[in-house]
């Protein structure tokens, strides 16, 4: 019997060995992470500074806030306040842990202003993303944030910078997709018409060779895409470019933003990353 059980061996080994190669395999092919896919869905601004103080060295996606609420503090601080959106709510920084953050920066203040360290953000201020973090353990997703004082005609200039952490329902998120988390942050930081409205200008400016290549290859493809409307067709994760434009046929826009592409049709929006399907709205 031992030696019924000692010829098994090689062979329970060599599966072993087979199934944690596919496994890697898989891992290396899989789809890109939630924290990937929100990242290309979120251009982050990059802040510089020099004598005359900080300003926007390359902008970020613009975003709009929908609801007032969120508090934020001089980018120059060096701490930022947490705020939270849970169930369709803002939810402020602790009560308790701001007035003692004021009274610690503001006490020796000479004057009023410079005492004031808080800047509280109202409906309709316009903000770039700073960072992106998901935490799953957590079905959190922070996003930090700063004020676009240029486009808010903040005078004198501070952007105001926060975080804020959009919580999910326990054992939510690592089940939901991009798309679902986008909607969630949408309800309080929605991307603005201006930011697409610089998104579409810059291709413009940048591809007006691409754009005569796209009205060419529509008048091209015209039957192609009566084709595509007249019969059913499926864009599932992981497709690459050339694959949704052979179910498809030429988009009416395409948007290039280095690794982050998007294809627009006449009722339908596809986000690719690294050239494969993240997301479809």
């Amino acid at each position: 019997m031992w030696q019924k059980f000692e010829k098994t061996i090689p062979v329970i080994a060599i599966l072993c060995v087979m199934a944690l190669v596919q496994i890697q395999a898989e891992a290396q092919s899989g789809a890109p992470t939630l924290q990937e896919q929100l990242a290309a869905q979120y251009k982050l601004v990059k802040m510089g500074s020099d004598t005359s103080g900080y300003s926007v060295v390359e902008e970020g996606t613009l975003l709009a806030l929908q609801k007032g609420g969120v508090m934020g503090v001089p980018y120059s601080d060096k701490t930022s306040l947490t705020n939270k959106y849970e169930n369709g709510t803002v939810h402020g920084p602790n009560a308790a842990m701001t007035e003692a953050k004021k009274h610690l920066l503001g006490h020796f203040s000479q004057t009023q202003s410079e005492g004031q360290t808080t800047h509280l953000l109202k409906k309709g201020d316009k903000v770039y993303p700073t960072k992106i973090d998901v935490k799953l353990d957590k079905d959190l997703v922070v996003l930090g944030i700063v004020a676009c004082d240029t486009c808010n005609n903040t005078d004198p200039p501070i952007w105001a910078k926060a975080n804020v952490e959009f919580q999910f329902p326990k054992g939510s998120l690592a089940k939901a997709s991009a798309g679902d988390v986008e909607d969630t942050i949408g309800q309080l930081l929605a991307i603005s018409d201006d930011s697409q409205q610089q998104a579409q200008g810059g291709d413009q400016q940048g591809g007006q060779q691409e754009g005569g290549q796209q009205q060419q290859g529509q008048q091209q493809g015209g039957g192609q895409q009566q084709q595509a409307e007249a019969e059913p067709q499926t864009i599932q994760m992981g497709m690459t470019a050339d694959q949704v434009q052979a179910a498809m046929g030429k988009p009416t826009k395409m948007v290039n933003l280095g690794p982050k592409q998007i294809y627009v049709y006449k009722d339908l929006k596809v986000t690719f990353l690294n050239g494969k399907v993240v997301d479809v709205q």
